[in-house]
């Protein structure tokens, strides 16, 4: 039997190898080949290979060699004990997955663990020689099966969600537009890889500019599909004027009929005139701050968040835009940023950096309220999801 102390420490340095492997083609078959070198002539065990589940039976992948069976059907009862097992020693000769196996008079029985990825399956099989500790062996082998299978799954989220940020980042403004009389800055910084905030831009011709923001509640995937719907609805359904509250009904009926649990969404969007003129609709979103260089106007809501009931009453409302003005949209990630005495940096605060920095560019402006609130926070991960556009009339 192998001192404890030195099986230990062996066995986490394997684990912790399958942990930082570089993935790829070979990966798996790197694992079988990294657990024989180093337990190898300890444990008596090798000869690995890997078979991988095709329709309705594994099918050997790595190594291909004449001595070993090519295929072995899902059903057979070797495997479905497997299967079940997790982790099978395969020490009758009557009952064998691999009847190849010990055939030509040395003593060798096969031992098999199965290994998962999100979709797929594999088994992976060892010759065990003489020798062999049955305790040492499922101890090592079962290990192997739990910190591979987690990292295999692991991976599977993760690109899972790489592809879920990729989307997401596809739905959001890659650059401000382009509009005759305005200039425009826009942000979204989300709490986890991906968020429920959302902002886009609609350039109807040359005489109105359409802008919104949102929020859906919580953030992380849920939040993040139900800000993809939303932006999809509202590129979908939005024209000049006419159908600006029209397309508000009837976004809050689909998302009232969701089935994400995250269901609730504020919103506010403005359609912006050439000669400054304001229409807006406002569901339950923080008020965005009009400002001139000497007060300030919040557009307030002019109806319920959407999602909460399965028909709203919004109404549109105006405001006036003068040359120079600043109009700031935020979310509440925004305000809601905590100090290290737990006090949000609040409306005041963000009323303050506007009037301090009146004179700077959007651009500029933009910067300076995210860097501030980084400082604020103590340099802390975000809470939650933070957004912001800034737009000055030229």
């Amino acid at each position: 039997m192998l001192d404890p102390k030195t099986f230990h420490r062996k066995l986490d340095s394997l684990l912790t190898k399958i942990g930082q492997e570089k993935s790829g083609k070979d990966f798996l078959f790197s694992i079988v080949e990294e657990l024989e070198k180093t337990f190898g002539s300890d444990l008596h065990i090798g000869n690995g290979r890997i078979y991988e589940e095709k329709d309705n039976e594994f099918v050997l992948i790595s190594p291909k060699e004449n001595h070993h069976i090519e295929k072995i059907p899902s059903d057979s009862k070797a495997v479905q004990t497997l299967l079940k097992t997790k982790t099978y020693i395969f020490d009758n000769p009557e009952f064998t997955i691999d009847h190849t196996v010990g055939k030509n008079g040395e003593y060798r029985i096969p031992a098999a663990i199965t290994v998962r990825g999100k979709d797929q399956r594999w088994i992976f099989i060892f010759d065990l020689m003489s020798g062999w500790i049955r305790e040492e062996i499922e101890l090592c082998l079962n290990a192997v099966r739990t910190v591979l299978n987690y990292r295999l799954m692991s991976e599977a989220v993760k690109s899972e969600m790489e592809q879920a940020v990729q989307i997401q980042q596809s739905l959001l403004p890659l650059t401000p537009p382009e509009f005759e009389g305005l200039r425009v800055a826009g942000r979204s910084i989300p709490a986890e890889m991906v968020g429920g905030d959302l902002y886009d831009y609609f350039n109807f011709d040359n005489e109105v500019f359409g802008v919104c923001i949102g929020d859906a509640s919580g953030h992380g995937l849920p939040a993040a599909l139900l800000a993809r719907d939303v932006v999809t609805g509202l590129r979908m359904g939005l024209e000049k004027h006419l159908k600006m509250v029209y397309t508000f009904k009837k976004l809050n009926s689909v998302i009232y009929r969701s089935v994400y649990s995250t269901s609730f969404v504020s919103l506010f969007y403005a359609e912006i005139e050439k000669n400054g003129n304001i229409i807006y609709v406002n569901a339950g979103h923080p008020s965005p701050l009009l400002y001139d260089g000497k007060e300030f106007k919040e557009l307030d809501s002019t109806g319920l968040i959407f999602g909460a009931l399965p028909e709203i009453n919004i109404q549109r409302a105006h405001a006036f835009m003068k040359p120079g003005s600043l109009l700031v949209l935020y979310s509440d990630g925004i305000t809601e940023r905590k100090n290290g005495n737990k006090l949000d940096f609040d409306v005041s605060g963000l009323k303050k950096i506007i009037k301090e920095h009146f004179d700077k560019t959007p651009e500029q402006l933009l910067d300076i309220i995210f860097d501030t609130l980084y400082v604020y926070g103590g340099g802390k991960n975000w809470d939650d999801d933070a957004t912001l556009v800034i737009i000055r009339k030229e």
